[in-house]
């Protein structure tokens, strides 16, 4: 059974070569992110000309995420690069102060001081620094401290419990979504959404520069919490992003809350992305710990599409062994996956004709225990539909189209595989048995069980079902 869940490597310093490239694709990447808080346009076009070229030689369609970077709430610089804050001492967030020293800081988010009031806690460096706001005077925002350490240039600031106003989009993500559409970028991820009407802005933007990148939103506020269904209904997917997250709410509130997010956008037919330390030491070390291995195998088991990888992959110096790694984990959480398929569909409701059909495709694949399911599709519809669930079957998605292919490399137990579909049925279902046959999927005498639309070649038209035995009347 090949590995189900998918995995987003980050691509940076350790991985911008086509050799690194192609040695972590070949490993097991499913999805290259692109993180555009660093880089210039052209970077970022080059690289994913560079990932586009691995693919190909390789033989795999493999989708490119362009990670927008969001608003910058973060403070200033030091003239000596760092400095050392003492606990109970004073200290000033100025959004007019050009140089920090021991005293202040300037910010690069200048309405920091309007959105917050006396009692409220900054937490600073991804919540390792915590100070209390005693007071607001103009455009100083005076604290005391009340965890103390080393401090350094452009450090991330959150208020715990959320609240801050800042925008979802700049003008600089305005400018980067053009880019992400110039250089094909597959999937788009907001960062710092609040709402739905954050996500539904960006799909306006997106479609304005002509996009059809799905969009994934990142749950990074503590007011995505609040908003998620909403943010799910406006998205085509959610980015567990468990580091500001977890700076906002408190780190004990995050498993909870990441079972919550993986299984409401599962119901809402929404992919999802497990993010952030996922391996974190293999930065520095060839192996991970024993909890990176407890941590990548209950997001597996949570039933999330992909685990991602962020410096592991960017600046480690294993990117490569960090993939093996986090590949062979997934294989063997998947084992112990339990298949609930005849309870998940308890209580429910097919209105639509191709939904229909996908789920007949998984319960009499389950039953059946067919060696595959080969769904037949121009969007990659039906294959997310069936993706949604755990059948114990693997999914093979058979499309002509790129695009969709690539799209498709995210969904969980779904293998795109890309077939030209004439409008002529029968050739069209040989065509598919031979592929499967010379890709080793299948053999003669195997059961598949396929899904189709007639007539050929109309998104959302899969209205047939078809179990077949391989080689069967064709010899």
């Amino acid at each position: 059974m090949p590995r189900e869940t998918k995995i987003v490597a980050t691509l940076g310093p350790a991985s911008n070569t086509p050799e690194i490239l192609t040695r972590m694709i070949a490993a097991g990447v499913d999805v290259v992110r692109m993180n555009f808080s660093h880089g210039s346009a052209a970077d970022h076009i080059e690289r994913a000309q560079m990932v586009r070229a691995a693919a190909a030689n390789l033989g795999r369609e493999i989708a490119i995420m362009a990670d927008l970077q969001g608003p910058k709430i973060r403070i200033g610089r030091f003239a000596g690069g760092k400095i050392m804050l003492e606990d109970g001492k004073p200290f000033t967030l100025d959004a007019n102060c050009e140089m920090g020293d021991q005293a202040r800081v300037g910010l690069d988010y200048k309405e920091l001081p309007e959105d917050v009031h006396p009692g409220d806690a900054l937490l600073l460096n991804d919540g390792l620094i915590k100070l209390e706001v005693v007071s607001v005077k103009g455009s100083a925002i005076n604290t005391r401290v009340i965890v103390g350490g080393v401090l350094s240039n452009n450090k991330g600031i959150n208020r715990q419990g959320g609240g801050l106003t800042a925008a979802a989009l700049t003008a600089k993500d305005m400018d980067d979504i053009r880019t992400a559409v110039h250089m094909g970028a597959d999937f788009l991820a907001v960062s710092f959404p609040k709402s739905g009407e954050d996500m539904y802005t960006a799909r306006q933007l997106l479609k304005a520069s002509r996009g059809t990148a799905l969009l994934i939103a990142k749950i990074e506020r503590a007011e995505a919490i609040t908003n998620l269904a909403d943010i799910l209904a406006a998205s085509d997917g959610i980015m567990v992003a468990r580091g500001d997250l977890a700076v906002e709410v408190g780190n004990a509130r995050i498993p909870g809350l990441q079972k919550k997010m993986i299984r409401m956008a599962v119901e809402a037919n929404k992919l999802t992305i497990t993010a952030t330390q996922m391996m974190e030491s293999m930065i520095h070390n060839p192996v991970p710990t024993r909890a990176e291995v407890s941590d990548v195998a209950n997001a597996v088991l949570d039933g999330t599409d992909a685990v991602m990888l962020s410096a592991e992959t960017a600046a480690g110096k294993y990117p490569v062994e960090t993939v093996e790694t986090m590949s062979q984990i997934c294989v063997e959480a998947e084992k112990s996956a339990e298949v609930q398929l005849d309870h998940d569909f308890l209580n429910r409701r097919f209105t639509r004709i191709d939904q229909s059909i996908a789920m007949g495709a998984l319960f009499t694949a389950f039953h059946l225990k067919v060696k595959a399911i080969a769904a037949l599709t121009q969007s990659g519809s039906t294959a997310l539909w069936m993706s949604r669930h755990n059948c114990g079957v693997p999914i093979y998605a058979l499309t002509p189209e790129a695009a969709s292919a690539r799209k498709m490399a995210l969904y969980r137990n779904v293998r795109p595989l890309m077939l030209d579909q004439p409008e002529d049925r029968d050739l069209v279902l040989a065509a598919a048995e031979d592929l499967l046959v010379r890709n080793g999927i299948v053999q003669k005498g195997d059961d598949i069980v396929l899904t189709i639309g007639e007539p050929m070649g109309k998104s959302g038209g899969t209205n047939t079902l078809k179990i077949v035995r391989v080689g069967e009347n064709r010899d």
